[in-house]
């Protein structure tokens, strides 16, 4: 995974290895935006005081570190310019690779991340309220059902979006 044999230089080295970093954050800031989604809605269903950690993980404001994706195809780039000509943009695996980021990236800005900043408000209003244990009403519209939608829809959506990374990943070292 490291530069080929043409491309020894250091600069390239740490492109790449810039790159394949920013990736990694990229990755797992939206796994775990999903992952912490999904514990939320589980704290929802269950009653009681919310968890230190979920309070703390949604406490307010921008999730700077899943911005970081957008790093990764600036750094392509680069990587792409300084390669001397060993990979171009005709190469398949790069527009599969950047179609694939593409994607991540819309549904990360309009779905995930809004979705977050919601979740956001649903346990700074949980936190200040102290709400009594109440169970989600079956048909899922009730104050805890509604809000535990929104975890679902977030939670799925991060976990997908790891998926959709983890092959991104795959068509960049494979390079089918």
């Amino acid at each position: 995974m490291l530069a080929s044999a043409n491309d020894s230089s250091v600069a390239y080295d740490l492109v790449l290895l810039a790159h394949v970093l920013s990736a990694l954050a990229g990755m797992v800031a939206v796994v775990a935006a999903g992952g912490f989604a999904l514990v939320l809605r589980a704290a929802l269903l269950r009653g009681g005081p919310m968890p230190e950690a979920l309070a703390r993980y949604y406490r307010p404001g921008v999730n700077w570190v899943g911005r970081v994706l957008f790093a990764v195809p600036v750094f392509g780039v680069a990587l792409i310019a300084m390669s001397g000509g060993e990979w171009n943009w005709s190469d398949g695996w790069v527009l599969m690779g950047l179609a694939i980021w593409a994607v991540v990236a819309v549904v990360a800005e309009a779905v995930l991340w809004p979705g977050e900043r919601t979740l956001q408000l649903v346990v700074a209003d949980r936190a200040a309220t102290l709400p009594e244990p109440t169970p989600a009403t079956d048909d899922g519209r009730g104050p805890v059902g509604a809000d535990a939608a929104r975890c679902l829809q977030a939670g799925l959506v991060g976990i997908g979006l790891g998926a959709a990374l983890l092959v991104v990943g795959f068509v960049m070292v494979v390079k089918p």
